[in-house]
């Protein structure tokens, strides 16, 4: 089991708490909260080692759409780099809705 954590610059507070996904095989959750600070922050715990570098890219894709100064929590379960995307922008549209 991995664990680590990204930082992002943020612009604006995102509006409300948000929890999608489920941890289970193949699968993760997302647990986004707004932060009221200019950053943005992302902690992770895997049950699959040395994929460090494919996670900074899915996030680093997703904050250069994404501006929301908020902390998220993902608990992963082997998901594909396609439902990291998937659950992150899940989260962002239960936050915003």
């Amino acid at each position: 089991m991995e664990q680590f954590e990204f930082n992002y610059p943020a612009t604006r507070r995102a509006p409300k708490r948000a929890h999608v996904g489920v941890v289970g095989s193949g699968d993760l959750e997302v647990l986004l909260e707004p932060n009221d600070g200019e950053t943005a922050s992302v902690r992770i715990r895997t049950s699959v080692d040395g994929f460090k570098n494919t996670w900074k890219t899915v996030l680093d894709r997703f904050f250069s759409q994404y501006d929301g100064a908020v902390h998220i929590e993902i608990n992963d379960a082997g998901a594909t780099p396609g439902a990291v995307s998937l659950r992150l922008q899940q989260a962002v549209e239960a936050s915003e809705a």
